[in-house]
């Protein structure tokens, strides 16, 4: 009885040590969660609950319980590199089949699909034709077909026209003599061509201005141009005698031969004041075509890709997954796991939501092992070890001595 009850503790001391060893071998896994043997005593108990003092049978290995404590993040310079700060996993696919991890260590495919070292997809919110998210579950991708031009319809200008300037005479676009101010702006047609649009001012009578606008060089205003009316206070009264702020010019086709188009300019932000000629905003809504350049994932789990136009696209959303018992999750390796019925039911959503941590972009959590809790708690393992070891040994000689007195 001495032999097998020492032997059930020497197997417990080799079972702590081999998950201690365990977690120190990953101390630098990224997303390694360290776990911890326990222990239940053993006893033979009676069919009719006899409740007299026994002599226990040693001890057993009751489970390894795995502790989610999060770990410390290090900073990278891979934007895929993602990291949770707070509860959550990543959810991704192998085959079909969910698993889940920690560990933010993502990369591309040869197809675009976002992926871990051992090949998983991860997974989120992915968009429709609209580029807009739609909370259904599917492979995270990055887009890199171009970005379509979109042709310019809308002009804001906001700008001053000095009240002092003199009345000219007659507009003439090469005679810079007749025209009191311009700027310009790059508009852009259905095929995505810059086209230069100039827009002149011409002073006609006190508190009466004529805007005329020409596009890489042909006039596209109505005949004698748009004419920009202030009152007393500087502000436009009326465009062309209507009441309004905003004026459209006469449809045009594109040297490019793109599609015939015409410009609407916003001018209610033009004034009239004893001040200098200048320019405060010239916006337009059009835009070449653009090439995905980089892309970038913000804390909610956005997937931003910025192209060469200057525009931005939403790609899809990393989602996180939470659960009720994370110690109930099953270990398949990797630094993954799989649900169980002792880790409840999986819930997802987007990150900040309910429960769910945020993310960290360009960051990755690494293991939550202590190496100095573990070298202690070596110790202990090996004192447990040899002190079973010695109930052996000194079972083995108590047992010598029974024999000898046979003799």
């Amino acid at each position: 009885m001495t032999f097998d009850i020492a032997l059930t503790g020497i197997n417990a001391a080799s079972t702590q040590l081999e998950t201690i060893s365990n977690n120190i071998a990953n101390n630098a896994t990224t997303g390694f969660k360290r776990s911890r043997a326990e222990f239940a005593d053993v006893y033979a108990v009676s069919t009719f609950g006899a409740t007299n003092p026994a002599v226990g049978q040693g001890v057993r290995v009751s489970g390894i319980k795995q502790e989610f404590q999060q770990g410390d993040t290090t900073f990278t310079n891979n934007n895929l590199d993602l990291s949770v700060e707070g509860q959550g996993m990543f959810r991704l696919e192998d085959n079909g089949k969910p698993i889940y991890t920690r560990a933010g260590n993502f990369g591309l495919d040869r197809e675009g699909y976002i992926v871990n070292s051992s090949g998983h997809t991860l997974t989120g919110y992915r968009t429709n034709a609209d580029d807009q998210l739609e909370p259904i579950i599917g492979d995270l991708k990055i887009d890199y077909s171009d970005i379509q031009p979109l042709a310019s319809t809308n002009v804001e200008l906001a700008m001053n026209l000095d009240i002092k300037d003199a009345v000219l005479p007659p507009f003439d676009v090469t005679d810079p003599s007749t025209f009191n101010f311009s700027t310009s702006t790059t508009v852009y047609d259905s095929l995505g061509a810059s086209q230069l649009a100039n827009v002149y001012f011409h002073k006609d009578a006190p508190n009466t201005w004529s805007t005329y606008t020409f596009v890489d060089g042909a006039e596209v205003s109505q005949l004698g141009g748009d004419e920009l009316v202030f009152d007393t206070s500087g502000i436009i009264q009326s465009i062309n005698g209507l009441p309004g702020g905003t004026y459209t010019t006469n449809t045009f086709t594109p040297q490019s031969d793109a599609a015939d188009m015409s410009l609407t300019f916003n001018v209610s932000e033009i004034t009239q004041f004893d001040n200098a000629f200048g320019v405060n905003k010239i916006v337009q809504d059009g835009y070449a075509a653009g090439r995905l350049e980089d892309f970038d994932v913000d804390p909610s789990g956005i997937i931003f890709g910025r192209f060469s136009n200057g525009q931005a696209k939403t790609m899809g959303q990393v989602t996180l997954t939470n659960f009720p018992n994370h110690a109930g999750l099953r270990q398949i390796g990797d630094t993954s796991w799989t649900e169980t019925f002792a880790s409840g039911e999986p819930a997802t959503g987007e990150p900040g939501s309910a429960s769910l941590g945020q993310l960290q972009a360009g960051s990755l959590e690494g293991s939550n092992v202590d190496i100095t809790q573990e070298l202690v708690s070596m110790i202990g393992a090996q004192r447990s070890f040899q002190a079973n070891a010695q109930v052996i040994s000194t079972g083995d000689t108590l047992t010598q001595t029974v024999i000898n007195i046979r003799r």
